[in-house]
């Protein structure tokens, strides 16, 4: 950070005479015959996997999968410093691929430009932590924003417009104090502006035209804006007053109340010409800077520039249109007031933010705040008696809404711990089942104190804070836990059918043998589990210990996914003794293997294995048979796309009671899950969404081996779904 405020100390011309320096010693390093730079080996182990995720473009000229080094050969669009790569621009190169897993790595890269490809899927969940300009505009990427760009500080210029990033906007503003330039137009984003705009301090450019955004534009008051495009979105209520002295500032194509009014010739007009403009501005700004440099500093000033590109490429024709609407607005100004009082989403002070009564509910409900909060349901019910602050989000830091319990109390559930009363034995410590005295039952998990040192109290605290919010049908809730005397106790709701490990590979009485739809419905249970960790969590929550031992089934065999959130509870040094749990081999991807890497994709993986436990009745390694099938995803992977291999592979108790279209559907989706590269499995709604078709078309259950996927009978589980798919 210190290298970055000295940056922005130094005068125009001093960062010339670097960038000039900079250019001349790559220059240099590239005509000597033997290249005198090493490049840090995690920066060029990111960029081989970059170069890998991109299939190896042949226009990438001297970049090379194994070895190399950029720094000292000149690899394409590679600025260094010292050993150290500071930038990437490989803008309008017809890159068609991914970005990788392996950007985090980037530590000291300030720059990175891959706009005008054809990059696809979605943006990496880790991004280079430290950049200051990021450019993924105009390519094809989907899926929502990752949430770790709230962590990058320095960040000055974002632009991710022209993609197809959906889902609402995360609340991931709040440390982004330097960012001066946000594009994010053309884009299928939902929902209203999340409340941490307001931290948005440097904030001059903010294009989101072209979206479906809903909601008000309170949040964005008070900020510093010289040009603001919210054009052709759904916003509502009113537009605040303050935000009329935005020097550019178009907003038509949404249902405000108090937009003055156009004549047919005038409106339509703005609307084409706005967002092209600006459109073409936020291309060609991203472009200029490109040339420009690789700091803050400039990128900072074109800010201004940039504002009065716009201004003079909207011309003419705003100046008509301005005048139009100043008469028109005086005339309407009474109105407006009028209707500014009447909806408070217009009138409300700066700061606060309009709440659905379904987020008003889920809050009180969830208690969701800061550290997980799930995402606003997608309903746009705009109702304005329940304003919140958003500033009180903030303050309230992470409130525990399950019970302190005394560990009296949970001695004399369990019989002080006494032997019988183990259900399960974790990496954490064991699991006992406590019978209390108001007739209710629970699980406590009694963590170890060698398992976690005892510093870890505050830590502790956080994360039961934490868990407690985690609101899933699906997953197993946190009731209470107990801290006392240098204890740590989790309780947990009891769900009393065992668990899916037990219950595939040790089930003695037959008549528990799981049906095929019970397993889809386990696995869909499970995948929906995992999608609200990931993906409505914010932050998201990474599992780390997703295996059939961790699904507890209830009465109705439906899935409760157990330990989520416990990774915060495991401290880095002691890592490796939770993966060396023998439960948990066979689970782990080979990322994690190779490197200790974790992200959500990892536990992507290791639901698929979940699945292949599922199809095959067979445990992940099984040291009991040939060699050759002792570990399971190596054995089933190459078979899972050869019908006949299926047939062979799955599960001898269901007695072949499946439909084979099921079956074959059901294993295309483990082959994306346990796919060595992580950045080509899919992210859970994906799975989520797969399964759900399977679930609605497997509506037909097969009754002998010979006969073919048919129609006509309809099991009990299945009622009353939609046949259309």
């Amino acid at each position: 950070m210190a290298h970055h405020h000295h940056q922005h100390a130094t005068s125009s011309v001093s960062l010339f005479l670097a960038e000039f320096f900079s250019f001349s010693l790559i220059l240099a390093a590239a005509l000597l015959p033997i290249a005198s730079a090493n490049t840090d080996p995690s920066d060029v182990q990111a960029l081989q996997v970059m170069y890998n995720s991109l299939n190896s473009p042949s226009m990438l000229t001297g970049w090379k999968v194994g070895g190399g080094d950029p720094c000292g050969e000149s690899w394409k669009g590679i600025t260094c410093e010292g050993s150290a790569i500071v930038s990437i621009e490989l803008s309008g190169l017809g890159l068609n691929g991914t970005l990788g897993y392996l950007l985090s790595n980037l530590m000291s890269l300030r720059k990175l430009d891959l706009s005008d490809n054809k990059i696809h899927d979605a943006i990496p969940y880790q991004l280079p932590p430290n950049l200051t300009s990021l450019n993924l505009a105009r390519n094809n990427l989907t899926g929502n924003l990752p949430y770790s760009i709230s962590i990058m500080a320095s960040l000055n210029y974002l632009n991710l417009s022209n993609n197809l990033l959906s889902q609402s906007i995360g609340d991931i503003f709040a440390n982004l104090t330097n960012l001066a330039n946000l594009d994010l137009s053309f884009n299928n984003f939902t929902g209203d502006l999340p409340p941490s705009c307001v931290s948005l301090s440097k904030l001059s450019s903010l294009f989101l035209q072209k979206n479906q955004l809903t909601g008000s534009l309170i949040v964005l008051v008070g900020l510093p804006l010289e040009t603001l495009n919210v054009a052709n979105n759904n916003f509502s209520g009113s537009i605040p007053h303050e935000l009329n002295s935005v020097q550019n500032f178009i907003y038509d194509g949404n249902s405000f109340d108090n937009a003055p009014a156009l004549p047919p010739s005038a409106s339509t007009s703005p609307s084409p010409s706005g967002p092209r403009s600006s459109h073409h501005h936020s291309g060609s700004g991203s472009r200029n800077k490109t040339k420009d440099s690789d700091n803050e500093n400039s990128d900072g000033s074109k800010s201004f520039s940039a504002g009065a590109i716009v201004g003079i490429s909207l011309g003419s024709v705003l100046v008509a249109v301005f005048v139009l609407l100043a008469l028109v607005f005086c005339f309407r100004k009474l109105k407006g007031k009028e209707k500014g009082a009447r909806t408070s989403s217009g009138s409300l002070p700066p700061g606060i933010t309009n709440v659905t009564p379904q987020m008003q509910e889920q809050r009180v409900k969830s208690a969701a705040v800061t550290n997980l909060k799930p995402r606003p349901p997608a309903e746009n019910v705009t109702v304005e008696r329940v304003p919140v602050k958003s500033g009180s989000v903030k303050q309230m830091k992470s409130p525990i809404t399950s019970t302190s319990y005394t560990i009296a109390s949970l001695q004399s559930a369990t019989n002080s711990f006494s032997q019988e009363f183990i259900i399960g034995e974790g990496s954490l410590g064991r699991v006992y089942k406590a019978d209390f005295p108001n007739g209710k039952t629970m699980a406590i998990k009694k963590i170890d104190n060698s398992a976690l040192s005892l510093q870890e109290e505050d830590n502790f605290l956080e994360a039961v804070s934490n868990m407690s919010r985690l609101r899933h049908p699906n997953i197993v809730t946190l009731a209470g836990y107990s801290a006392e005397h240098g204890q740590r106790l989790l309780v947990y709701e009891y769900i009393g059918n065992g668990n899916l490990h037990d219950m595939l590979h040790f089930a003695e009485d037959s008549s528990k043998d799981l049906s095929w739809n019970a397993r889809v419905r386990i696995a869909l249970g499970t995948a929906r589990a995992l999608e609200y960790l990931h993906e409505v969590c914010l932050p998201s929550v990474v599992h780390r210990n997703f295996k059939s031992a961790n699904i507890l089934l209830d009465e109705e065999l439906n899935p409760h996914l157990s330990d989520s959130g416990l990774a915060a509870l495991t401290p880095n040094t002691e890592r490796q003794v939770s993966t060396q749990m023998v439960g948990s081999f066979g689970y782990s991807a080979p990322e994690f293997a190779l490197s200790g890497l974790y992200t959500v994709k990892s536990d992507v993986y290791s639901f698929g294995v979940v699945m292949l436990e599922l199809l095959t009745g067979r445990k992940p390694l099984d040291s009991s048979r040939v060699r050759s099938e002792q570990s399971l995803v190596r054995w089933a992977t190459p078979q899972l796309h050869d019908i006949d291999a299926l047939a062979k592979m799955v599960d001898p108790t269901l007695n072949g009671m499946y439909p084979a279209k099921s079956l074959s559907r059901f294993a295309d989706i483990i082959a994306l899950c346990v796919q060595p590269e992580p950045e080509f499995r899919p992210p859970m709604s994906e799975v989520v969404q797969a399964l759900v078709r399977l679930v609605q078309r497997a509506s037909v259950v097969k009754r002998r081996p010979s006969e073919e996927y048919g129609f006509g009978h309809k099991t009990p589980d299945h009622e009353g779904i939609d046949m259309s798919f």
